[in-house]
């Protein structure tokens, strides 16, 4: 059985503003979905926030160089913590607005916490049961508020975003367990990097892209996710799962949908009224309640 590691304040400011430059994405990533194709949108920002991050930990002296012995592990957590969550998260907004997809795709400091008995041995509680059944309450209210034909018809979304969130849950929980053992910004680079090979391999075989047709404020949108949420964020994500607990850790990104909202509702127009208010509450009470329990 593990134990419970102290939370450290340096690991919590990362924490957060990791988890608020992710939130900003949702609206940017709503904006770019009409103009790329959804692989070809997460891959080359992917790709070259990889490459801005191995060129900043070559500035900082850290070594890119790879143990044989940390391959199969590193591949295993870049394929769950990016390439699944990328990728089955961008499809999920051509079901669901930004703020929809936020709230569920954050769902998964819930699953974190079913994973972490089989992986972690932390055994889930009466209480955390309790908060899943909450916490799907309030994906419930979200799609269903509108009746159930509008709900069933934003299902495709649902499940994309769910599965998004319940493989990171488990890329989270894997880490942990067996973590990578690189330096910070090296480590990053190399999960993003191999994160994106499988979305950049697939967008090439099956999407056809005219980077003419992306107008300038788009690319500006483009340079915003390459450079803070796959560069920046993902390099803050790491360090601070580093230094924090996995419950901890998990529940710090409940910050990300709190600001996708709130910025889905002033950039896009999205509405923010008591539904989405009453499903943000449940969703995130669910997740706190789970990491307390």
């Amino acid at each position: 059985m593990t134990t419970r590691a102290p939370a450290s304040t340096a690991g919590l400011v990362i924490l957060l503003l990791t988890a608020a430059g992710w939130g900003l994405n949702w609206p940017a990533m709503k904006l770019l979905v009409g103009e790329l194709p959804p692989l070809a949108l997460r891959a080359w920002p992917g790709l070259a926030g990889a490459a801005i991050l191995a060129c900043l930990a070559l500035a900082m002296g850290e070594s890119l160089a790879v143990r044989a012995a940390v391959l199969p592990r590193l591949i295993l957590i870049s394929l769950l913590n990016v390439t699944s969550w990328m990728g089955l998260a961008i499809f999920s907004l051509y079901w669901l607005s930004a703020s929809e997809a936020a709230i569920t795709c954050y769902t998964m400091p819930i699953w974190t916490v079913i994973f972490a008995w089989p992986v972690l041995g932390e055994r889930p509680t009466a209480r955390r049961l309790i908060a899943l059944a909450i916490g799907f309450a309030g994906v419930a209210v979200l799609m269903l508020g509108h009746g159930i034909e509008i709900g069933l018809a934003k299902l495709p979304g649902v499940l994309f975003a769910s599965g998004a969130a319940l493989l990171f849950a488990i890329g989270t929980v894997v880490t942990k367990r067996w973590p990578v053992t690189m330096p910070p910004l090296a480590g990053a680079a190399w999960q993003v990097g191999i994160g994106c090979v499988p979305l950049m391999a697939l967008s090439l075989a099956f999407e056809a892209v005219d980077p003419a047709t992306v107008s300038a404020s788009r690319w500006l949108l483009l340079a915003y996710a390459a450079l803070v949420p796959l560069c920046i964020c993902y390099a803050g994500w790491f360090a601070a799962l580093r230094r924090l607990p996995a419950s901890v850790a998990s529940v710090g990104t409940l910050m990300a949908p709190v600001v996708g909202v709130i910025a889905s509702a002033i950039a896009l127009g999205e509405p923010f009224g008591a539904r989405e208010v009453l499903a943000l509450v449940l969703t995130l009470g669910g997740v706190v309640l789970a990491a307390r329990g």
